[in-house]
C-alpha cells in the first residue's frame, strides 16, 4: 500500500507571512524579541511564523496583539 504524502495547505503559508509582516512593521526583526515581549513561548511563535502549530486560539490572541480583526487580517490574504 502507497502511502499518501500530504502537502501543508497554502493557505497557512499566507497567514504565516502575513503574521511575520505584522512582526516586522512594529520594528521587530527578530520573533523571539517579539515573543519575549508579549510573553508568548518563543519555539511556538516561531512555527507560527512557518506555518504550523497555529490553533485559533493563538491566533486571536496574536490579533489582539497586533490590535487588529479577524476582517482586517484576512482582507489581503
Amino acid at each position: 500500500m502507497k502511502e499518501e504524502v500530504t502537502r501543508p495547505d497554502p493557505r497557512l503559508k499566507q497567514i504565516a507571512q502575513k503574521l511575520k509582516q505584522l512582526r516586522v512593521a512594529k520594528g521587530y526583526s527578530s520573533y523571539e524579541a517579539f515573543a519575549f515581549d508579549h510573553e508568548l513561548p518563543r519555539v511556538g511563535y516561531g512555527r507560527h511564523e512557518q506555518g504550523s502549530n497555529l490553533t485559533m486560539n493563538s491566533l486571536l490572541r496574536l490579533l489582539d496583539i497586533h490590535q487588529i480583526s479577524l476582517a482586517e487580517f484576512f482582507a489581503e490574504l
